[in-house]
């Protein structure tokens, strides 16, 4: 065991164990033929047992093919999710997707350290730029991870973590995911600043930088698995999972494409779980969730959010009256034609265009000049026959630029509901220019 230990010994079977892969053996019997060594290995070592690989000579391409044996030394390292907890999950459970897109994650993680690290033996241009085309084909796909699988989780698994008042795990997460972000655009920007010179400090800075990427990505990948996904097995019910599965293609999958998956349970919103964490949920919890909820405890969000006299939005809830102050407060104007043509509301505040409420119940081609009431009935009738999904326009008036689109609005059942007029002055958002985000508030 001793031998095991030993980080150059294990550098030598690993190499062994690729060469063997790339000769014909299959992954499973490998597996089982370097069990040992499966089980002492860091997965931050291959990174580095393959750049000597590559320095040997072993084509990138040719290591490439290797990556589902590669996936399997990760799964055979990590310590807390188990296979078994992993099989035990239906084909199509936003779990399951998780985690298998996490494998994704470390191939394309995996591939991104190799090729960055593969730049500097290029010879002649042509090797060159072949070798920065899937560099950066990498590099854009691995963008991808923060509007899909990264998303996914913020915005569907997180709120449930903190309803039950484990709010640490999310935050320290989603820090992480930030961080991760921005070295991928900082990534990405490097390979796009190249201009042909310098190859040999541009070749050392992508090794550098698409090391440290790759180290980042599966970083965050033992985290997910050994952390957020066990506690969220663990504490979520079936009806979250169907309502976490039910939003999930609204921000796409990482490398996958999802099987459908069906179970009884009515979907659960994290607003309607009421029960707050017992001792044996956090006693059955991952070992480095329990040290964060001993140092932070856990404090339930006990916050109603449906109150009497709210209407149901279908997202969301509010009272008459916060509907009134937010159509005053929009920076837009609205107008609502029913399927009578009748002018049935228009919202309050500052408008475009005045509004008085006489005109409530008015039929809309009266509200309008004789000489256009022909191409009112013209767009009303298109909508109808559902020919057009909208009707735009745009006037000068003297500084304002004023930008109005008609839209139909139907039912369930496909049914004309009515036309939605929506105004505003987009003479601001036409000169802005550049970024300003949020953080420079």
């Amino acid at each position: 065991m001793e031998t095991i230990q030993n980080r150059e010994y294990k550098k030598e079977k690993m190499k062994e164990m690729l060469m063997k892969l790339q000769s014909g053996q299959g992954p499973e019997e490998l597996k089982h033929e370097f069990k040992a060594l499966l089980k002492s290995i860091s997965p931050l070592e291959i990174p580095i047992i393959e750049q000597e690989l590559v320095k040997e000579g072993v084509k990138p391409r040719e290591i490439a093919k290797m990556c589902d044996i590669h996936v399997e030394l990760f799964r055979e390292t990590v310590s807390g999710a188990s296979d078994e907890e992993e099989e035990g999950l239906p084909r199509g459970h936003p779990l399951d997707l998780f985690y298998r897109e996490n494998k994704e994650i470390i191939k394309d993680a995996e591939l991104l350290g190799l090729y960055a690290s593969s730049l500097s033996t290029a010879g002649d241009e042509k090797t060159k730029s072949d070798l920065l085309d899937v560099v950066d084909d990498i590099a854009s796909r691995i963008l991808k991870i923060g509007f899909t699988h990264y998303n996914r989780e913020e915005m569907l698994l997180f709120p449930y973590i903190e309803r039950l008042g484990i709010s640490a795990v999310p935050t320290v997460l989603w820090t992480k995911h930030d961080e991760i972000r921005i070295k991928m655009k900082q990534f990405a920007g490097l390979l796009k600043g190249y201009e042909g010179t310098g190859w040999s400090e541009f070749s050392a800075q992508v090794k550098e930088k698409g090391a440290e990427l790759s180290r980042k990505l599966v970083d965050m990948v033992f985290r997910e698995d050994n952390i957020l996904y066990r506690a969220a097995h663990i504490l979520l019910p079936e009806g979250a999972w169907v309502a976490i599965r039910e939003q999930s293609d609204e921000y796409g999958y990482y490398g996958l494409k999802p099987e459908e998956w069906h179970t009884d349970a009515p979907p659960l919103l994290p607003h309607e779980i009421t029960e707050g964490l017992s001792a044996d949920d956090i006693l059955s919890l991952p070992p480095d969730v329990q040290r964060l909820v001993k140092a932070t405890g856990t404090e339930k969000d006990d916050y109603v959010l449906v109150r009497d006299g709210d209407m149901d939005m279908e997202t969301g809830f509010m009272s008459p009256e916060e509907l009134i102050k937010i159509f005053s407060r929009l920076p837009v104007d609205t107008t609502f034609i029913d399927r009578n043509d009748r002018v049935r509301f228009f919202s309050g505040g500052e408008r475009v265009f005045p509004r008085s409420k006489n005109i409530l119940g008015r039929k809309v081609q009266m509200c309008h000049p004789p000489k256009s009431v022909h191409i009112v009935n013209h767009i009303l009738a298109d909508f109808r026959a559902k020919k057009r999904e909208n009707a735009e326009f745009w006037i000068q008036m003297g500084p304002k630029f004023i930008h109005i689109t008609y839209y139909p609005l139907w039912d369930d059942n496909g049914e004309y509901m009515g036309t939605l007029e929506v105004s505003e002055d987009a003479a601001h958002v036409r000169s802005l220019e550049g970024e300003k985000r949020l953080l420079d508030y």
